[in-house]
């Protein structure tokens, strides 16, 4: 079910303009333009492209209507007067594209409220994948005053701790935005030798 609700949040703009488009050259290239963006947007809903998926939807739902405006902008210029009905199809898409745009701005910034208390931990996706030669030993979350982290154990077989960490490529933190515009924490990766394995972390602050 979530699934097929991503992909007609992603349509109803495509919708909106097959509805309100007026002339074939520009209602392709709008019409493409519009399908490429929601493609990519279900692209991020089911984690093939990753980017943060809240920024993306805002930003899906801002973008959308301008591609419009600027459809009907050009049908304007170049095309033929509008029929008797387009201007009610016109009203009916702007009420939509509002509604679509307001739940979404809504539901953002519900997220970004969510997340400020600072309970959730990192996804596993975002640690280093382990290369041949290293294997998890155990998996967790740990939470203090700071918030809460994402713990991964590892251990090599031939190899040293300082070894294990150079391979993964956390002899220093690592750190970057978690995301663009709605999730302004800090995600740091980084490695710790606990004296027997190394230790893999991830924390959102």
């Amino acid at each position: 079910m979530p699934t097929v609700l991503g992909i007609l949040f992603a349509v109803v703009p495509v919708a909106v303009w097959a509805a309100i488009a007026r002339t074939r050259p520009v209602g392709l290239v709008i019409g493409g333009i519009l399908l490429a963006g929601a493609g990519l947007l279900v692209g991020v809903q089911q984690v093939w492209i990753h980017a943060p998926r809240p920024d993306a939807h805002l930003l899906f739902t801002a973008l959308a209507p301008l591609v419009i405006a600027c459809g009907v902008s050009l049908e304007g210029r170049h095309g033929n007067p509008p029929s008797p009905g387009w201007a009610d199809r016109r009203s009916g898409a702007i009420g939509v594209l509002g509604m679509q745009f307001a739940l979404t701005l809504v539901a953002g910034l519900l997220y970004a409220l969510v997340i400020s208390d600072g309970s959730a931990a990192a996804p596993s996706r975002v640690l280093p994948s382990l290369p041949p030669g290293i294997s998890m030993v155990s998996e967790g979350v740990g939470c203090g005053s700071g918030g809460c982290w994402r713990v991964v154990t590892v251990t090599g077989n031939d190899l040293s701790r300082p070894e294990i960490i150079r391979e993964l490529g956390l002899q220093q933190e690592r750190c970057r935005s978690n995301g663009w515009l709605l999730d302004r924490r800090d995600l740091c990766v980084g490695a710790r030798d606990n004296g027997k394995n190394v230790t893999v972390y991830a924390s959102l602050g």
